[in-house]
């Protein structure tokens, strides 16, 4: 008996201390620690970067880890601030029982959008350093965006090239050819304008193949647009049609 005691107590605080906390704990948790004093604990936290802005797996799995929590407890915290403005409506904003749901929506506001950093210290991390890492991996998840674009854009270059040479090497005169020529080189001059050099920076592209182990480069962009959607799962199909029509736009080319 003691034994069965013994496990579910270290269950249940393997639970807590992985964020398995469920919606009524997360509630508990804003009010008892506001964004006010979270904020105070994070300036606690210090961390120096290492100059190669290299991430470590361990760092990648901090991020994930976080993530997870942070999507909790963003959306309780949303879901507290439509409550609150609710009421806010209902009681009349301009009287004081409107006033002060007003006010709590603020806070919930507040609670939403440091929901990461929230997070990360519940989980025990250093804030300073999940917020250095959570900003490389998004480099990584927008210069992966840019590059999504590119490739449509240079597909589609690739295409009205291919009819400008065609029409180049089908003309009879040289005035023709000239026009054409012409426009093939502004063709080449316009793609290379468009390269995106992003991998150049060799930490950048070190990270890059670190996250690609674990997910999509693409997925830590949708996950920051993800938390303001109404409906779930918005974002990751929008950007899942994207990564679609890229990919058919370069095989018609």
């Amino acid at each position: 008996m003691r034994r069965t005691l013994a496990v579910s107590m270290c269950l249940s605080l393997a639970l807590v201390a992985c964020g398995g906390k469920d919606e009524a704990d997360i509630s508990k948790s804003l009010k008892e620690t506001g964004t006010t004093e979270l904020m105070e604990q994070v300036a606690n936290d210090e961390y120096t970067p290492p100059e190669d802005g290299r991430l470590t797996e361990a760092q990648v799995q901090m991020y994930l880890k976080t993530r997870e929590h942070e999507k909790k407890i963003a959306q309780v915290a949303k879901e507290e601030m439509k409550q609150h403005a609710d009421k806010a409506e209902k009681n009349g904003e301009k009287s004081i029982a409107g006033m002060v749901e007003g006010f709590k929506a603020l806070g919930s506001v507040a609670d939403f959008m440091t929901a990461d950093i929230r997070a990360a210290k519940e989980l025990g991390y250093n804030t300073q350093e999940y917020l250095w890492v959570k900003q490389q991996i998004l480099e990584v998840s927008t210069a992966a965006m840019a590059q999504k674009f590119s490739d449509s854009m240079s597909a589609n270059f690739d295409k009205a090239y291919a009819d400008v040479k065609k029409a180049y090497d089908e003309a009879k005169d040289e005035q023709t050819k000239k026009i054409y020529a012409d426009m093939l080189a502004g063709y080449d001059k316009s793609k290379q304008e468009m390269q995106v050099k992003a991998d150049e920076n060799p930490a950048l592209a070190y990270n890059k193949q670190l996250l690609s182990k674990h997910e999509n480069a693409l997925n830590a962009y949708a996950h920051e647009l993800s938390k303001y959607e109404d409906k779930p799962g918005e974002v990751q199909k929008a950007v899942e049609e994207l990564d679609k029509n890229v990919e058919e736009a370069k095989a018609n080319q």
